[in-house]
């Protein structure tokens, strides 16, 4: 366990660095209340250009009122302060997580698990030993599946499952969640079949004989999902218990402040993470970001999530933003594309497809930033990136240019036309580096589908010199959770690499605290802003960049309190 050394009122107890506080002293005024905790001897890297090291931090009632040398903050410590030796260890601010799905991550409701490097006969033999563990008969989820492989089967992706079972409904979701494998049994309670209209911002995919296959593409995936997961007692039970464990996944990466970037508010969503706020089980500032329903009535859906929204700075826990997508992902040829794509699914079309076009993207901007939400736009292929950002300047030209801070999150593909918009527009582009098939080394899978368009994504340099907004989150849990993994990927792209660390740590610290309206209290570490910090097991500036993936969170600190603890300080 980490020992953390406290004064007492019978003994002093000396630290490195500065003298002993006796309690036989006068104890000047920034000691008067009750303390948190004191970081000392360490390496602290502020995000603060104004002192951008220090030794040092001091916490009281969850605000900083100390930064600088560890021979100075004697004055700010008392007998209820606790002591934490850093003996030279990195402290950040605490990350920001600007796009994250903790609570769909935790959850225990998808118990079949593929991997997509899996032949068929491998995903039979395990979907068929979960069908065979099934204690019900209600809805069986997975996860994992591989379209590709899917597709190439004899049979349709629907007689491979029926094969296994066609009386229980089965639906196994696409790793990307673009897609979701189905049987008949699960296609019939959706009421889906081969005369339902495809439905917005989706595609149901159909075999020679014009039947569904069993395979929803994007949207139309969603329809058998929300089914799945209508909100019953037990599932409430299961999705709150699923939040707290990726609520521990956060804190233990070092993340104080979190984007939950898809709240499904139909399937009750939202009430789980009221209730984990009502019973002060957050360990992380969150903001939620609305799902907007693209099949929904757009009268009534405005109505409604104009209902939702809440801001109150006090709150660990706010509702101001809206997910939108504006279209799908490359893979499954659902990006919206300016040019069209070399080869495609032919239900899809060769320029993709739109959940949200750029009209209903502006209506709905224009409407929710007066209340005060802000815009969070999936948005993947370069037609998809230019409707959003052409939504977002339709809001300005009627609303004038407001203090909204509307964000882009993945901009995979951006026409050179467009890059110099983001800063003009104040839009932020919100990148996720994590996964390994955001490598450019890794580009290769794309050639087939969009040319040589698939050595020129994620531009994130580019947009970077714009003077636009920059911030890069995990998209957990398509990618990985660690903010360093998706660090040195930021600084190892080429000619697509982000100019040094500095501004790779301010895209996870204070630019997504900007992102998430907050940057006067949180992002960096200064006086008077929340006692959010990280230390971490090594500097990252000292080591080969090449090894910042590697690094390891000690501990994680919210306003003071310890929400992590590795043991190992």
């Amino acid at each position: 366990m980490l020992t953390i050394q406290k004064l007492t009122l019978t003994a002093c107890i000396s630290i490195t660095l500065f003298g002993c506080v006796s309690t036989s002293e006068p104890i000047s005024d920034p000691t008067s209340a009750h303390n948190n905790l004191a970081l000392l001897n360490g390496k602290i890297y502020t995000v603060n250009n104004q002192q951008v090291w220090a030794e040092a931090v001091v916490v009281k009632d969850q605000e900083i009122v100390f930064v600088g040398d560890s021979s100075k903050a004697s004055r700010f410590i008392n007998n209820k302060t606790q002591l934490i030796d850093l003996k030279g260890k990195l402290v950040l601010p605490g990350i920001h997580d600007t796009h994250n799905h903790p609570l769909e991550a935790g959850s225990d409701r998808v118990t079949c698990i593929l991997d997509t490097d899996q032949s068929l006969p491998e995903i039979r033999s395990i979907v068929k030993s979960c069908v065979s563990q099934s204690t019900d008969e209600g809805w069986l989820l997975g996860w994992g599946h591989s379209l590709e492989i899917l597709l190439d089967s004899v049979q349709t992706p629907r007689e491979v499952l029926d094969a296994m079972n066609s009386s229980q409904p089965i639906a196994i979701m696409e790793a990307t969640s673009h897609s979701v494998w189905v049987n008949s049994k699960a296609l019939e309670i959706a009421g889906i079949d081969a005369s339902t209209v495809q439905p917005t911002g989706g595609i149901i995919m159909k075999d020679a004989k014009g039947q569904p296959n069993g395979i929803l593409l994007d949207a139309a995936g969603d329809l058998v999902f929300d089914l799945a997961y209508t909100p019953t007692p037990e599932l409430m039970q299961s999705n709150f218990e699923g939040l707290l464990y990726g609520l521990e996944q956060v804190a233990q990466n070092g993340i104080t402040s979190v984007v939950d970037a898809r709240v499904y508010w139909k399937r009750g969503y939202l009430d789980v993470w009221q209730r984990a706020a009502d019973e002060k089980r957050l360990t992380a500032r969150t903001a939620l970001s609305l799902w907007a329903y693209p099949s929904a009535d757009d009268t009534e859906q405005l109505a409604k999530l104009k209902t939702m929204y809440s801001n109150d700075p006090d709150s660990l826990l706010r509702t101001n933003q809206i997910k939108f997508y504006s279209d799908g992902i490359i893979h499954n040829t659902t990006a919206a594309l300016l040019e069209p794509y070399l080869e495609n699914i032919e239900e899809v079309g060769s320029y993709g497809l739109n959940y949200f076009d750029k009209n209903r993207l502006a209506l709905y901007t224009t409407e929710l930033e007066k209340v005060g939400f802000d815009m969070h736009i999936h948005a993947i292929g370069d037609r998809g990136v230019q409707e959003s950002l052409d939504a977002i300047e339709i809001a300005q030209q009627t609303n004038g240019k407001s203090s909204s801070r509307h964000r882009l999150t993945h901009v995979e593909m951006v026409s050179d036309a467009d890059k110099p918009r983001f800063a003009e527009l104040g839009a932020i582009a919100d990148f996720q580096l994590a996964g390994d098939f955001t490598k450019p080394e890794n580009a290769s899978w794309m050639e087939p589908l969009i040319g040589n368009r698939a050595y020129q994504m994620l531009p994130v340099k580019d947009i970077y010199e714009t003077g636009a907004t920059v911030t890069l989150s995990s998209d957990w849990d398509v990618s990985s959770l660690s903010p360093f993994v998706g660090m040195q990927n930021a600084l190892t792209r080429g000619d697509q690499s982000l100019p040094n660390l500095d501004a790779v740590i301010k895209a996870y610290t204070i630019n997504g605290a900007y992102t998430m309206r907050q940057e006067q209290r949180t992002g960096s570490i200064e006086v008077g802003k929340f006692g959010d910090l990280v230390i971490v097991d090594q500097n990252i500036f000292e080591v080969d960049v090449n090894s910042i993936g590697k690094t390891k969170v000690l501990m994680t600190i919210l306003g003071g309190n310890i929400v992590y603890n590795s043991g190992a300080l």
